[in-house]
């Protein structure tokens, strides 16, 4: 598929868009220096999974983000509570014409935990940073590779060209073309602005495998952002991580003195702590039980879904998955009608592509693969796959937006693969205990994953996935058909016009999942979290990235 676009129309759309990012108001206050107060309180909030270290851009889930979102910001943020983005560090920012560089003006009041100065000399130290990466540091930032297509080492196939500081409160960042995702890419946690100072103290990129996993630096224990919150300390043995409020903070301060994060991996055990009244709140709550925690006095807040639940292929790991029949023919294999309605909360749905229907591009054209063992049957004999063994894998220790009980939803998946025919080997590993490296790294042939949207686009759900053949999980570089999606996903990105590309990503939808399908897209899911009486401030946000500055305790 070739996709064309207008120079006229790109230069006129991409100032247009600018114009409006540049008139957007922050919702953080002016005044600077922590005005607005703040109570004495401590917020405690049960945590489903530990983090793996506090360096926002080696990290790459959830449970991570959680807590580097509260001591870091970005230059660009997200609206609490939407998916709107708005300024944050960076006041606004223009265009050139064609969309290749963009100025952007700073906040003049801000300063790092350690007391350095924000300016567009830290800008710049920054991205250089995680543009200039070794191997290990190319493979753990993941959401730069996404986003950015490369690393210094390949600067040719990189959308990141330069910053350079053309005033002390100003920094120009130069790209290879125009993106729809460009700023909005900015509001990635990954992407946030960290204390040059801290970053060569601690050596921050002098990370190195070990083993399935990495070995990180110093400083990624010692992480200094320009957040309402600045870190602490994190007890390992017991679970704990504590924040404390940046009193020097430029904006609104922090509605509590202390935040604490407990890690709880099991549901019923936070529900247990909660309401012993041990921690105020914890995250994906399980859905039989909002009823009884509203009638117990707590406040469950629903986010509307923003994600999607998938079973991941291997066709590297067993050649079987390479045959398109194979794979249509394990969709065929699941119920996922009845997984939908007896494993996940009200609300939730069968998905039919890679995208919630709130994203544009979504194509509503598309059915969902019926539910059909005789076809599955018939597709596995006429690719001589009747006796497919499947290395089959689940994570423990971990509850996720998009599955609540990860358990659960692999049991109703391997019954009805096994109800074929299909020999499953069970697989399990941690969340943050091996479970993502071995995705990353092909160790199964199928497992189950998910994403939660980090901005309203879509190339944000399938240029993540399949845009970068050389950063994807499904392996897609193997296939005829690899390269020309990921250079399809690319062209339909550069598209300014949100209409055209909104048509754009409609076709490469059709594409994916009636000619590609490299996975299997299974749901969406509603998730909640709950928080105890005398709790207030908290706003949900469909991206699951709650920010706790604005919440305070007990009428604190």
């Amino acid at each position: 598929m070739s996709l064309r676009r207008n120079a006229a129309t790109l230069t006129a759309a991409v100032l247009a868009a600018a114009t409006l990012a540049s008139c957007a108001d922050s919702e953080r206050s002016d005044d600077g220096g922590g005005e607005g107060g703040g109570g004495d309180g401590t917020f405690v909030f049960g945590a489903a999974g530990a983090p793996e270290m506090f360096d926002p851009f080696y990290a790459t889930d959830g449970e991570t983000f959680r807590v580097t979102r509260q001591m870091f910001e970005g230059l660009v943020g997200i609206e609490p509570g939407t998916a709107e983005v708005v300024p944050e560090l960076a006041t606004e920012w223009t265009p050139n014409d064609d969309g290749t560089e963009w100025t952007f003006t700073l906040r003049d009041d801000v300063t790092f935990h350690d007391g350095e100065a924000f300016n567009a000399e830290a800008v710049c130290y920054n991205f250089e940073r995680m543009f200039d990466q070794n191997e290990a540091g190319q493979t753990a930032g993941e959401y730069w590779g996404y986003v950015m297509g490369a690393f210094s080492n390949d600067a040719e196939n990189s959308l990141y060209q330069g910053c350079e500081a053309t005033g002390e409160f100003e920094a120009t960042v130069s790209i290879s073309g125009p993106t729809s995702g460009f700023p909005t890419m900015l509001s990635l946690e990954s992407l946030s602005m960290q204390s040059p100072k801290a970053l060569e103290e601690g050596d921050a990129n002098g990370i190195a495998a070990e083993g399935e996993g990495f070995s990180f630096p110093a400083y990624a224990n010692a992480p200094v952002g320009t957040g309402p919150f600045t870190f602490g300390e994190y007890d390992e043995a017991n679970g704990t991580i504590s924040l404390a409020r940046n009193d020097d903070y430029w904006g609104d301060a922090a509605q509590t003195s202390e935040l604490v994060f407990r890690v709880i991996p099991d549901e019923s055990t936070r529900r247990q702590e909660l309401e012993a009244g041990s921690i105020n709140g914890y995250d994906l709550p399980n859905p039989v039980d909002w009823a009884g925690l509203e009638e117990d006095g707590n406040s469950v807040e629903v986010r509307d879904p923003f994600n999607i639940l998938y079973l991941g292929l291997n066709g590297e790991g067993n050649p079987a998955l390479k045959d398109l029949n194979v794979r249509k023919a394990l969709y065929h294999t699941l119920n996922r009608d009845q997984l939908v309605s007896t494993q996940l909360p009200e609300g939730a749905a069968v998905a039919t592509q890679f995208m919630p229907d709130t994203v544009s591009g979504y194509n509503t054209e598309l059915e969902p693969y019926a539910y059909d063992p005789e076809e599955a049957k018939r597709l596995l004999a006429e690719a001589g796959a009747e006796d497919l063994t499947l290395n089959f894998a689940y994570p423990t220790e971990v509850s996720r937006p998009y599955m609540p009980d990860p358990e659960k939803i692999y049991e109703a998946l391997r019954t009805d693969l096994e109800a074929v025919g299909i020999t499953v080997n069970v697989k399990t590993a941690s969340w943050n205990g091996g479970y993502l490296d071995n995705v990353t790294a092909g160790k199964y042939d199928a497992y189950i994953l998910g994403w939660t949207g980090d901005y309203d686009s879509p190339f944000n759900f399938v240029g993540t996935f399949f845009g970068n053949l050389k950063e994807n999980d499904f392996g897609t570089e193997a296939y005829p058909w690899g390269k020309q999606l990921a250079d399809d996903l690319k062209a339909a990105d550069a598209v300014v016009d949100d209409a055209e590309r909104g048509a754009a990503f409609e076709t490469i939808n059709q594409q994916i999942m009636d000619e590609y399908l490299p996975g299997l897209p299974i749901s969406h899911s509603p998730p909640a979290l709950v928080v105890g009486p005398g709790v207030e401030g908290v706003v949900p946000s469909p991206l699951t990235a709650e920010e706790f500055d604005s919440v305070s305790v007990g009428g604190e």
